[in-house]
């Protein structure tokens, strides 16, 4: 491959990210490793550095000889049809063959399957091209057909976690996960510029500039491939990586086969026989990071220290169990005698490419501020469901009932591609048949019939948090935040987007703009001030402002309107007045509304109850909202 000239942006060229380069080769070097997950802000090279790679795989070899290895891109709004497959149903209305259409997932077979934003993607999406990266092999049992086909890929799903994270369960089943930021550094930053925009410039002598080091990154990949199966995993380290795992308290055991395979895999990339404790460390912080976030309010990541500490409990479970005492004092053996790696002596143990410069310390620090943690306030408070009336047509996701492409079949509809709902379909061509012929039912095209299916979708939450002085006592205070923190959890489980208005003082305030990030919204309410008089006209109205903008942005989405509060208004004249004029407005848009009624004491005036009223929407105290019995169904307010 020496001297080949690449067209695309050349893996060895992108400058920066070298633990995203780590990743990338480990997985191409070890597909079982089960895929990589990329987090990131916009503009760090994430896609780039996935299409690169592409270009570095061995070829495949099929029944029609030799082929480049394939870069397929899931799109976000790809149907269940689209990714496994589906039944020609014209042909078999037409000929009578009952032929049968592989999905993406066949076209990937041994090489990258790349969805970018997987963030956005259906959960049962998600789900199954896990499993597929997991098994090798994808089964489609649907409409009497049943077919099975080889798909071995490279899964690597990237995102920006300001559009909103990938629920722990899904983001525990990618083998490893890595974050990665623009560098701080201004000669990286030049560098980045410099190289971009001489490819912009002239791509061909871009590619050719760095053929040769693309080159031999492919070589080593493969020679790593090959190298796999012999690389031994020693009792040592593999006691090391169940310690490890022990220490982080990890979930389950995929967490210790991944980082045992990360670390053969990374064994065989530096062209070692056997795997070694700087292998271990190497795969513990690509593949527990992200295994370690059980709540969408951890904090992401490890923080600093914690794998300089695992290991060192690992190493005196090690040493436990050593038969005998080290017979190198010197330390001249493989490993320097067990002790922590010396990085110059594999000087690119972790470095991808030759032509990768020096790693830099540029992960970005997602930690949460200082102060209380809002997981462990609401830690005690199980919100139950709440979800809007009727049936919607958003986005998908885990709340309210909706229309979908996947889900139950409800009832059979016109045929317009997609799934097919046999029995209609016969029925249809029944009604048709002639009562007075004989022999088999003739189906023609017009009398094929589509399956409507319903699932669930995800809304636009809007909090209202009344956070004056009314709400001050700290009793309450505590009770209202660990409300607004289940909700919030809530909805992060059920991928809604979220939006934070704070009535407090003189006016409301957007504290959070609709996000899916739950993180921005935690952490911008724990900032948020309290005290002064309660505007709760001013927030039904901002509210109200969100709530059409949202919809101009997302006709189909649903918005469902939660307010938090005693129901006392303050402020200018007639301020209770006013807040149930603003509240009937906003329930004349036809907007879904439940006020959690925060009042306590021995005189309750019933305020918030009134609000309810004038919102035409659903009424719950902190008590009945943390019952998780039955869900609650929000009916959206008649026009």
């Amino acid at each position: 491959m020496a001297g080949q000239v690449t067209v695309g942006y050349p893996f060895s060229a992108v400058v920066g990210q070298d633990r995203l380069l780590l990743a990338l080769t480990l997985c191409a070097v070890h597909p079982g490793i089960g895929g990589v997950v990329v987090r990131g802000e916009k503009g760090t090279a994430k896609s780039t550095a996935v299409r690169a790679l592409a270009a570095l795989l061995p070829p495949v070899r099929d029944d029609d000889g030799e082929r480049p290895a394939r870069l397929v891109e899931l799109p976000v709004g790809a149907t269940e049809d689209r990714v496994v497959g589906s039944i020609d149903f014209e042909r078999i209305v037409q000929d009578g063959t009952r032929a049968f259409t592989p999905g993406l997932l066949a076209s990937a077979d041994r090489g990258i399957l790349y969805v970018d934003e997987v963030n956005l993607l259906h959960d049962h999406l998600v789900d199954l091209l896990l499993d597929a990266a997991a098994m090798g092999r994808v089964h489609v049992e649907r409409d009497g057909i049943s077919r099975s086909y080889p798909s071995r890929f490279v899964l690597v799903g990237t995102m920006n976690p300001e559009e909103g994270e990938l629920r722990p369960q899904l983001l525990d089943r990618f083998g490893l996960a890595v974050d990665v930021a623009a560098s701080r550094d201004v000669d990286t930053r030049m560098d980045v510029v410099r190289r971009r925009l001489d490819f912009e410039l002239d791509p061909v002598a871009f590619g050719q500039r760095y053929a040769d080091a693309d080159a031999a990154v492919a070589e080593r990949i493969a020679d790593a491939r090959a190298r796999l199966d012999s690389v031994v995993l020693p009792e040592t380290e593999l006691r090391r990586i169940a310690a490890v795992c022990a220490a982080f308290d990890v979930d389950g055991m995929r967490g210790d086969l991944v980082v045992a395979r990360t670390a053969v895999a990374h064994a065989a990339w530096r062209g070692a026989d056997e795997v070694s404790e700087g292998d271990v460390r190497v795969a513990v912080e690509l593949a527990l990071p992200h295994r370690r976030r059980r709540d969408p309010f951890d904090a992401p990541g490890l923080e600093d220290g914690a794998v300089d500490d695992a290991m060192d409990k690992a190493a005196e479970s090690v040493a436990e169990h050593e038969p005998d005492p080290d017979p190198d004092p010197d330390g001249d053996g493989p490993d320097g005698g067990g002790g922590a790696p010396d990085p110059t002596d594999s000087p690119d143990a972790t470095d991808p490419s030759p032509a990768t410069p020096e790693q830099s310390d540029e992960s970005t620090d997602r930690r949460t501020p200082s102060g209380t943690n809002p997981a462990s306030i609401g830690a005690s408070f199980d919100t139950r469901l709440l979800q809007i009336d009727g049936v919607g047509e958003g986005s998908p996701g885990r709340r309210s009932r909706a229309r979908t492409t996947s889900g139950r079949t409800v009832r059979a509809t016109e045929f317009a591609g997609g799934s097919l709902h046999l029995v209609g379909t016969l029925l249809r061509a029944a009604e048709r048949r002639d009562p007075t012929a004989s022999g088999r039912l003739s189906i023609a095209g017009a009398d094929l019939r589509g399956a409507e299916r319903e699932g669930r979708e995800g809304n636009t939450i809007v909090f209202v948090v009344d956070a004056s002085g009314s709400m001050a006592a700290r009793d309450r205070l505590e009770a209202v935040t660990g409300a607004v923190v289940s909700l919030l959890r809530d909805a992060y489980q059920r991928r809604d987007r979220v939006a934070v208005v704070s009535v407090r003082g003189t006016d409301a305030e957007i504290l959070v703009p609709p996000t899916r990030s739950v993180d921005v919204a935690v952490t911008r309410l724990r900032r948020a001030r309290t005290g002064g008089r309660t505007p709760l006209a001013s927030g039904f109205l901002t509210a109200r402002e969100v709530v059409a903008r949202e919809r101009v942005r997302e006709p189909g989405r649903r918005a469902l309107v939660v307010t938090v509060t005693d129901g006392r208004a303050t402020g200018g004249p007639d301020p209770v007045d006013r807040a149930r004029r603003a509240a009937a407005a906003l329930a004349s848009d036809s907007v879904a509304s439940v006020v959690v009624d925060c009042e306590t004491g021995m005189v309750r005036l019933g305020l918030a109850r009134d609000l309810a009223r004038a919102l035409r929407g659903t009424h719950v105290t902190l008590p009945e909202l943390s019952s998780a019995s039955v869900a609650g169904v929000v009916r959206a307010a008649a026009a």
